[in-house]
This record gives structure tokens, C-alpha cells and sequence, in this order.
């Protein structure tokens, strides 16, 4: 959530940089009617509980002096039910602002650069050549009918559209980078957590899906329970509502989880495969840092996640997201893009962000430095989407005759 207070003071600046983002002009405007409410009720406030001063300070003058007090009595009630009255009004004005902010995202940094949409996102490098072939590659899910990997038509029978079963070597290959996934984020210092697979309405409201993206995640019927849509959720959530003793070192955390996303919103896009599916597997990285250390930890999650592509021998690219393609959290993000030549053009699987203290208000993740409380700032990224990986490998190690060769890497763990 935004910071109130600095909204408070430099509102037209913050504003300026939220429209960078694609933020609603007329919430913005209901956002600053609000603030000006507020800041008026809270004036009145403060005047009503000075001139209760000054009636306290004179009450014990005329007890002392010997002076008739009854009228002064009488102005110290009526006083004192005004400021009562006044105080209410502060209160829900303050707790509307709140509502308000929770529908916000977060502050672009001033690096980010200013585009519309994914056209103005910046490429930053490239990582491996893309491989030469001497026939046509295909998609993988062609290769995925051909071998019997992928059955797309028996996960719509036992689901709906956007679900897909994993057979044979697609099963193992799965499993095999999962393991590959979290023993390399291990090497990197992420500790390895095992987390549940539903979250409660409390915890999807600190990582920001809640409110604003409800209509994007499967509710279970009768419970205060969703199924996550990341490992980002439970992982950052560990930590809510409490006050870190010592965060001398950052918390580094990794997780596989399945990941469940109604996908609204997505307008058909990708309904052909499996790289936009209602339920696939995906393995996270967290951080949990002092303010001070999060850009430094925030491009170790970058190296961490280009280096499982690389050891995978997938090229990629490093690309900054700018300012109308953040996610609502996010104060910067870099995608990491992997080459798929049956598409012929590089596809997003994995993305890291920094969402500063964004996410530590919402969830209030604080730390303890010497006699004070601060907020903490997190971080998270894919590392990576398994499915997408799967596809990479399929399409990248694929040879003229229709089958896939399997990375040496992933060679103990098939």
C-alpha cells in the first residue's frame, strides 16, 4: 500500500508518476477530494482539542482563583463532544483513504522507464545464441501430440479449457526440473520452504491480489480460502504482521508450488499449449531485506534466474518492464525472456520484482533497528515457470526427426 503520510505531503508529484502507470484519472481525483477532506476535518480537529487546552489551562486558574466555573464547565462539554464528533469524522475519512489506497499500486522507481505497454519495455542483453536448424522447428505442442507428452483433450474431459495432463518423459522432465530448480536457488542461499497450496483473505490482501484481483483467482466455496496464484503469497506472508528481530543478513526463501489464475482478462491469448494455463507449476524465490540492501539482493534474483537458463542452455533475454506493464506491486520488474523457435520470437518466463515497501505496509513486515520499528522492503520472482521451461526445452532441443533431446544438466535427475 502507499505511504499515506508521503502521499500526503508530495501528492502531485506521486500522482504524476502513478499515471506513468496507467492509473485511473478519476480515482486519482476522488483520491486528492479525500486528501483535502481529510486534511480540513483535521484541522478543525486540532483547533477543537487547542481551544480544550486553553479551557483545561483556564478551568484549574478559576478552581484556584475561586471563580465561577459553570460556564466554563458548560463550553468545556460542548467542546469536548464536538472534538468526540470530529474525531469520528477523521476516523472514517482516514479509513476510506485506506480503502481507496489498497485499489493503488505501487510507485514506478524513477530508473523505470515511462511506455504505455509491453512495445516499451527496454532490452537490456542477451544471453546465448539462438540455436540454427536445418529444418522448420515445430511448437511444442505439436511435438507434445506427436510423442504423447501432452493430452490436451483428456484435461479439458477431466476439467474445463486451459487444463492439460503431463505424460510419459513430460512428466518426468517436470519433476526433473523442479528438483533441478530448487536445489540450484539452494546453491544461491534461498532456503527451501514447503508452503500450503490455500491462503486466506488476510494474506492475498498483503501481497496486493486482494482487492483489486479477485475476479482472476479460484475461491474455495464457503471458506475464507483461495488456491494461490503464486508461491509469492504464502512465501511473503510467513512474515506478516510481525517484527523481525534480526535482519542482519536478508531472508532468502525458494518454494515449488502449483499455481492456480483464472486468467481474466487474457482475451484468448495463448489458448493453443501450455503456456497459459489455468493451473501449472512454478518454482518462486522471496526476499525479505533491510531497505538499504534490496537493489543489491533484487539483481542476485535476476543472476539466480538467468543462470538456471543458462545452465539449461536456453538463450534469453533480460528485459526492464516500463511503467504501463508493472504489476500492481511492483516498483521495477525485469522479465527474463526465453527463446522459443517454433514461435519464433522470445516469451516471458520469469519475472522479478522489487516492491520496496509496497507490500510490508499492506502486510505489516517490520524490523527491529535498535529502539525503532521499520518497514521492511520484499522482493519475488519466478524461478521459473516449470511449464514454460518445458516448452523451452521441447522446442530449443528438439531434433528433425521429432524428438527431444534432454539437457545434461537434467541428466541425474532423469
Amino acid at each position: 500500500m502507499l505511504d499515506l503520510k508521503a502521499l500526503e505531503k508530495n501528492f502531485d508529484e506521486i500522482a504524476a508518476r502513478l499515471r506513468t502507470k496507467g492509473v485511473d484519472e478519476k480515482l486519482l481525483e476522488k483520491l486528492k477530494e479525500l486528501f483535502e477532506e481529510y486534511k480540513k476535518q483535521k484541522r478543525v480537529l486540532e483547533e477543537l482539542q487547542a481551544k480544550q487546552n486553553n479551557f483545561s489551562k483556564l478551568f484549574g486558574q478559576y478552581k484556584r482563583e475561586g471563580r465561577d466555573i459553570s460556564e466554563l464547565r458548560q463550553e468545556l462539554e460542548e467542546n469536548k463532544a464536538k472534538i468526540a464528533a470530529h474525531q469520528d469524522i477523521v476516523r472514517k475519512l482516514y479509513e476510506e483513504l485506506e480503502t481507496l489506497a489498497l485499489q493503488i499500486p505501487n510507485i514506478p522507481d524513477p530508473d523505470v522507464p515511462v511506455g504505455e505497454d509491453e512495445e516499451d519495455n527496454v532490452e537490456i542483453k542477451r544471453v546465448l545464441e539462438p540455436r540454427t536448424f536445418d529444418f522448420t522447428p515445430k511448437e511444442h505442442w505439436e511435438l507434445g501430440e506427436a510423442l504423447e507428452w501432452i493430452d490436451f483433450k483428456r484435461g479439458v474431459k477431466l476439467a474445463k479449457s486451459r487444463f492439460s495432463v503431463l505424460k510419459n518423459e513430460a512428466a518426468r522432465l517436470e519433476r526433473a526440473l523442479i528438483n533441478f530448480m530448487l536445489d540450484h536457488n539452494r546453491q544461491y542461499g534461498f532456503a527451501e520452504v514447503c508452503v500450503p497450496f490455500m491462503a486466506n483473505s488476510a494474506t492475498l490482501l498483503g501481497t496486493g491480489q486482494l482487492p483489486k484481483f479477485e475476479e482472476d483467482l479460484f475461491k474455495v466455496c464457503d471458506e475464507d480460502l483461495y488456491l494461490i496464484p503464486t508461491a509469492e503469497v504464502p512465501l511473503t506472508n510467513l512474515y506478516r504482521d510481525e517484527i523481525i528481530k534480526d535482519l542482519s543478513e536478508p531472508i532468502k526463501l525458494t518454494a515449488y508450488t502449483p499455481c492456480f489464475r483464472k486468467e481474466a482478462g487474457s482475451g484468448g491469448k495463448d489458448i493453443r499449449g501450455i503456456i497459459r494455463q489455468h493451473q501449472f507449476d512454478k518454482v518462486e524465490l522471496v526476499a525479505i531485506t533491510r531497505p538499504e540492501e534490496s537493489d543489491a539482493v533484487f539483481e542476485e534474483m535476476v543472476e539466480c534466474a538467468s543462470s538456471l537458463l543458462t545452465k539449461l542452455g536456453l538463450p534469453h533475454r533480460h528485459v526492464m518492464l516500463c511503467t504501463g506493464d508493472l504489476g500492481f506491486s511492483a516498483a521495477k520488474t525485469i522479465d527474463l525472456e526465453v527463446w522459443l523457435p517454433g514461435q519464433g520470437k522470445y516469451r516471458e518466463i520469469s519475472s522479478i520484482s522489487n516492491t520496496r515497501d509496497f507490500q510490508a505496509r499492506r502486510a505489516k513486515i517490520r524490523f527491529k533497528e535498535g529502539k525503532r520499528n521499520r518497514l521492511v522492503h520484499t522482493l519475488n520472482g519466478s524461478s521459473l515457470a516449470v511449464g514454460r521451461t518445458l516448452v523451452a526445452i521441447m522446442e530449443n532441443y528438439q531434433t528433425k526427426e521429432g524428438k527431444i533431446e534432454i539437457p545434461e544438466v537434467l541428466h541425474p535427475y532423469m
